[in-house]
């Protein structure tokens, strides 16, 4: 499927907090306590902090279009905006998202490749993110792009804490 990446902005705010929120709960809400659940989503996609998100110079959104709609969006970070100490030749990937209906079309690899390719055009020599250990579709995903894991870290969902792998892909 050929799709269109186009950069997110400020007037992007409500359909991104729409697609935050529909694509983390579909991912997530299985494995999770809907309390927990809430918490999270209230904390990491109400409107304030998207806002500051996309007003972020380090920090940029994309969407993912199908025809006309959007079918999933990818979150960046480099410099002081990745959520870990990675240094200035890291580049974050740290959110990656498809719409349940527009899975295995394609889209979560033309993602990936767009943050690759912004990576290597900002000159990063490697590229990470953190994936829950219990989510083994990403992780089979991730370590077939190239990416090996190389520590973890905690993750919050509420005030459950939950594990995250530290995975990195270095950039030729």
């Amino acid at each position: 499927m050929t799709a269109i990446i186009q950069k997110c902005t400020v007037e992007d705010l409500q359909e991104l907090q729409k697609i935050s929120i529909e694509t983390f709960t579909d991912t997530f809400q299985e494995q999770n306590s809907p309390e927990h659940l809430q918490a999270y989503l209230e904390k990491a996609y109400n409107l304030e902090q998207l806002k500051k998100e996309l007003a972020n110079p380090l920090s940029h959104f994309f969407f993912v279009y199908s025809g006309q709609d959007i079918a999933g969006y990818l979150k960046i970070n480099t410099g002081s905006a990745q959520t870990e100490e990675s240094g200035e030749d890291a580049l974050e990937i740290e959110r990656i998202y498809v719409r349940t209906k527009f899975h295995k079309y394609g889209l979560g690899k033309q993602l990936l490749q767009k943050a690759i390719d912004l990576a290597l055009q900002l000159g990063k020599k490697k590229i990470w993110l953190g994936v829950w250990e219990d989510n083994k579709n990403a992780i089979g995903f991730y370590q077939n792009k190239g990416f090996v894991q190389t520590g973890a870290h905690s993750f919050f969902m509420g005030d459950d804490e939950q594990i995250d792998l530290i995975m990195i892909k270095t950039l030729s």
